[in-house]
């Protein structure tokens, strides 16, 4: 298999000749023997870097979810790095001035809440808007491209972490992503996709010859990238999602939870794929710092039939099954909606998780799923 960066370097740096080139990336932005695009990039006789651009987490990956990231000097090449996540997420003018084209190579995750794929529509409208080229060096959605799960995000949720209607689990590659922004949601750009040589649609990160490079300080592992579709909705909630721990959005408790009882209530609804085990821990910073809180750890048995969006929900059923004086889904009194509210996308699945109907909204996505199946078969670069 080999990556877009790879593909690029060999055949195509011809794209770039005689163009002042702003690149966005991180730490994942590496070859398949690790050496960071930035490297390859400023050392390359044809490719003429003249700015680097960062997005949530910096270009170092050494910030927090959610923390401001400033721009500042890059202290290896001494370029300019303008932050995507800082006093704007929109590319200005002045950013642009210096560029020609926007190279973008980043790791995705694979699920609609990560906030990389939104920072590269984001460069897209500003390349739109300036003249500029747009070129995604492509790389594997790491839970794999031939699973989709969950609904559509309405309309009046639109946000930094579900900006477009895509589901939950959304089965594409950044390049499939770019040109199904371009083309149906409507961003005018000129846009190239370097494709991958050798990856399918049905391979796992550990099924291709790469190394995984953690996107953000919270993806620890494929299996916890996977988990994450559905268990980064605890994070609208009051229970813990182990930010803190070593195993975030794997461990999920609170303080007034009994996680020998839960784990035996969530392994009764027999959900495929996946089993819970009790656990304890203490998280070092954000939901109840300092605080033993007790709950599950959950673990993937069989990844063909795991189905994540669904265990995320049900596990929060189960609790508030066990706990409806405690589960709370916090209102952002500002804004006057709650953040689970963004993130499922939908005002509706609060209300189907506290009368136990989890089961009756993941039917209604269906037919979400295959309005979405039938508007992304176009752009599609990869067979099974």
């Amino acid at each position: 298999m080999k990556l877009g960066l790879d593909h690029f370097l060999e055949k195509k740096v011809h794209l770039l000749n005689g163009k002042r080139i702003g690149l966005v990336t991180n730490m994942t932005g590496v070859n398949a023997r690790l050496q960071p695009t930035i490297d390859l990039f400023y050392e390359h006789p044809a490719i003429h870097l003249t700015a680097l651009f960062g997005p949530e987490h910096g270009i170092r990956g050494d910030a927090k979810e959610g923390e401001k990231v400033v721009s500042s000097t890059d202290p290896y090449t001494k370029l300019p790095v303008y932050s995507l996540y800082g006093e704007t997420r929109r590319p200005t003018k002045e950013m642009m001035d210096s560029i020609d084209v926007v190279v973008f190579d980043l790791q995705d995750i694979g699920s609609r809440y990560y906030t990389y794929i939104y920072t590269m529509a984001y460069m897209m409208e500003a390349c739109a808007a300036y003249g500029k080229h747009f070129i995604v060096l492509d790389r594997p959605n790491p839970i794999a491209g031939n699973v989709m799960e969950g609904n559509l995000v309405k309309e009046e949720l639109r946000s930094f972490v579900g900006l477009y209607p895509i589901p939950n689990r959304h089965g594409l590659t950044v390049g499939e992503l770019a040109f199904l922004f371009k083309h149906e949601f409507h961003i005018a750009c000129e846009l190239t996709v370097i494709p991958m040589i050798g990856w399918k649609r049905s391979m796992y990160l550990e099924e291709t010859n790469l190394l995984w490079v953690p996107p953000s300080p919270n993806t620890t592992s494929i299996d916890m990238t996977l988990l994450y579709t559905g268990t980064c909705l605890i994070e609208g909630t009051n229970l813990s999602e182990g930010r803190g721990t070593a195993h975030p959005f794997e461990y999920i408790g609170a303080p007034f939870i009994d996680g020998y009882y839960l784990a035996k209530k969530f392994n009764e609804k027999k959900l495929s794929g996946v089993l819970a085990r009790p656990t304890s821990f203490k998280p070092t910073y954000q939901k109840y710092n300092g605080e033993i809180c007790q709950g599950v750890q959950l673990h993937v048995e069989n990844r063909k039939t795991y189905q994540s969006l669904k265990t995320g929900l049900m596990l929060i059923e189960t609790i508030a099954e066990m706990y409806p004086d405690y589960l709370e889904f916090p209102m952002d009194k500002k804004q006057n909606r709650s953040f689970f509210d963004l993130i499922s996308g939908d005002k509706e699945v609060r209300n189907k998780i506290v009368e136990g109907r989890v089961n009756e909204f993941m039917e209604a996505c269906e037919s979400e799923l295959e309005q979405f199946k039938k508007q992304v078969k176009p752009y599609l670069l990869y067979g099974e």
